[in-house]
């Protein structure tokens, strides 16, 4: 059994930051790609970030140089480190990973990113 949980969405001002996480547990033997999508209502869901198991990375255009994403793979953790946060940022963020050559999604965490 393999889980996903993801923390560290909220409501923040323009301009400002937000650090979410990515944790896997459970019976794991490998992780492969370690990705995050948006989605916001009424659209389809986005990728946003990916890193493959070697720490290559690569971005959307919209986010190239305000946001990074990283692993700790002792931790079987991904991050993304959001700066210079934008209203366009607003929406669900979800982690998507392959887990035993498996993929598995969290469950969403809310970024608002409001006046």
């Amino acid at each position: 059994q393999v889980q996903l949980v993801e923390s560290g969405g909220g409501l923040v001002q323009p301009g400002g930051s937000l650090r979410l996480s990515c944790a896997a547990s459970g019976s794991i033997n490998s992780i492969g790609f370690m990705m995050w999508y948006r989605q916001v209502p009424g659209k389809e869901r986005d990728l946003v970030a990916l890193i493959t198991s070697g720490g290559t990375t690569n971005y959307r255009d919209s986010v190239k140089g305000r946001f990074t994403i990283s692993r700790d793979n002792a931790k079987n953790t991904a991050y993304l480190e959001m700066n210079s946060l934008e209203s366009e940022d607003t929406a669900v963020y979800y982690c998507k990973t392959v887990i035993n050559n498996q993929v598995y999604w969290g469950q969403g965490t809310q970024v608002t990113v409001s006046s």
